[in-house]
């Protein structure tokens, strides 16, 4: 690859390093100059431009990107679109990260121009959460760094997903005199609720004397019913291979495989067998909703990834989950995998486009598509759960722009009072489980699904508050709204749609960075247009 300085008469075909802003007209960063480009910016006075010139047996930053995930997918874990030399890899199903870490170095160790990140090993993943990302540092990569890739990789895929079973657990609570039967029903819901958030169910409730015989019978009586699992909460906590419990476990038949774990909270931990059936003797954290080493034990268990007691062992790089030392009482709740906030997308499609003249503008081509059919792209390739058009003016030719995508239409015959009657008529056409929706307009066809997928990554349903892109300190478009919004979004009116909301609750706002400027740029005009498609 040459990277440097060239004059317009060697620059066709150059990407461009760096956005150049044109009087009418911007020519973004990664743009492979044609014909055309170089006569504007020979009609505007410049002379030569910074930039790369692929040369042989190289590859663009996308296809490098886009060849390089394929190579790092495995099981359940699927290669996203490429982008501004960025790819993303994400899970498709809820499990267990697993990851041939020696791979990955050796990877990043072959040439600085490709590199490879990825989610710590043995991460807890939802479906449709990113795992991964490849990026490609220069324009361009050689061809040998992409084989020699291939051959690391050759082997296996360095990635996969183990993903969660379903599994019948029991629950065993020892008692002892004194212990209230509060309790034992905070045990059983805090262990039902970190079952449940994996996909298990506790199938089985027992309480037994503090003894080792009757923790024993106890035992036997699970695997009587069908436990796939047994977790056993003591009256006190065992101090000992000898003591209460872990006697019991080896009276049932169990063979201890670990006593403890470098892990805090969690260190009194008791994992044993009996035969494929773990055992788990809990320790006292477990009792708390806060994340502990129980948890990053049940997260392989339950994803059917065996546990020894060495890879119990190796636990304690990045064990300390609280530091005392900063004075943390607490530890934050267990993130993975919560259910994913269910966020619609709702498409603004009913304008009569007025400026644009005869011509329904978000039926005009942008790249070989409809400009409404590529932001309806993005909202599809994004984790909106739903994508609902509002139609109006033209209703059935912008349908028929959307024929065959997977989107739900809502018409408002009131589409000449304004883009407010618009947005309260999908609002009204959404399902009542949404945690919120994103306003999308259907004339802003640079948009994709990463510019969506951002303020989804950033919307927390515990805590939800508006969520938009910016660039340079200014606000742009799209906008995701929680759903206590919603009622005060259907008494607007106009054409101004939720401008005067964002105003409203600007200090509530959570501001999302991102790199162009799509969030900007709509086309209203046939000069808007051509510039585009120019």
């Amino acid at each position: 690859m040459k990277f440097g300085n060239f004059s317009l008469m060697e620059a066709q075909g150059v990407r461009l390093a760096h956005t150049l802003r044109l009087a009418g007209r911007t020519l973004r960063k990664g743009r492979t100059l044609g014909f055309k480009d170089i006569e504007i910016l020979r009609a505007q006075g410049i002379a030569e431009v910074t930039g790369a010139q692929l040369g042989t047996n190289e590859l663009d930053e996308d296809q490098a990107a886009s060849h390089a995930a394929q190579l790092l997918a495995g099981r359940h874990i699927e290669a996203q679109p490429a982008a501004r030399g960025r790819c993303n890899l994400k899970a498709t199903a809820a499990g267990v990260l697993l990851v041939d870490d020696a791979a990955i170095r050796a990877l990043n160790r072959t040439d600085e121009a490709l590199t490879a990140g990825t989610l710590a090993p043995f991460t807890p993943v939802r479906a449709g959460q990113v795992v991964a990302t490849i990026k490609t540092i220069p324009f361009a990569v050689a061809g040998r760094t992409l084989a020699s890739w291939k051959e690391i990789t050759a082997a296996a895929a360095p990635l996969r997903i183990a993903p969660f079973r379903p599994h019948r657990t029991a629950l065993v609570m020892t008692t002892a005199d004194g212990l209230p039967d509060k309790l034992f029903a905070t045990t059983a819901a805090v262990t039902r609720a970190r079952l449940e958030a994996l996909g298990s169910e506790l199938a089985v409730e027992r309480r037994c004397a503090h003894d080792s015989p009757a923790v024993a019978e106890a035992i036997r009586a699970a695997l009587a019913q069908g436990a796939e699992l047994i977790l056993i909460a003591g009256a006190s906590v065992s101090k000992d291979r000898s003591d209460t419990v872990p006697a019991g476990i080896v009276q049932a038949g169990g063979d201890i495989v670990h006593f403890g774990m470098p892990v805090e909270p969690g260190n009194m931990l008791l994992y044993a067998r009996i035969g494929a059936v773990p055992v788990i003797n809990l320790p006292g954290c477990s009792r708390s909703r806060r994340i502990n080493g129980l948890d990053w034990l049940l997260h392989r268990l339950l994803a059917d990834v065996p546990v020894s007691g060495e890879d119990i062992m190796d636990m304690g790089v990045g064990g300390l989950i609280a530091s005392a030392a900063e004075g943390k009482t607490e530890i934050p709740e267990a993130p993975v995998p919560a259910r994913p906030p269910r966020i619609a997308a709702v498409l603004l499609a009913a304008g009569s486009s007025s400026r644009m003249g005869e011509r329904n503008k978000l039926c005009c081509e942008v790249d070989g598509a409809p400009m409404v059919r590529r932001v309806v792209a993005a909202a599809l390739g994004s984790r909106c759960v739903q994508t609902l058009v509002v139609t109006g003016h033209e209703a059935e030719a912008v349908e028929d722009a959307l024929q065959g995508c997977a989107v739900s239409f809502a018409h408002n015959a009131g589409f000449a009072a304004g883009m407010a009657s618009s947005l309260r008529c999908g609002l009204r056409a959404l399902p009542p489980d949404l945690d919120g929706a994103i306003i999308l307009l259907g004339d802003m066809p640079q948009l994709d699904s990463s510019h969506i997928n951002s303020l989804l990554d950033t919307f927390d349903p515990a805590a939800p508050a508006i969520v938009a892109p910016e660039r340079d300190g200014k606000r742009g478009n799209p906008v995701l709204w929680p759903r206590h919004y919603f009622a005060e979004m259907q008494a607007l009116q106009g054409d101004q749609g939720a401008r005067s909301m964002v105003l409203k609750y600007a200090d509530d706002m959570v501001l999302v960075a991102v790199e162009d400027d799509a969030i900007f740029t709509d086309i209203d005009t046939p000069e808007e247009l051509a510039r585009m498609t120019g």
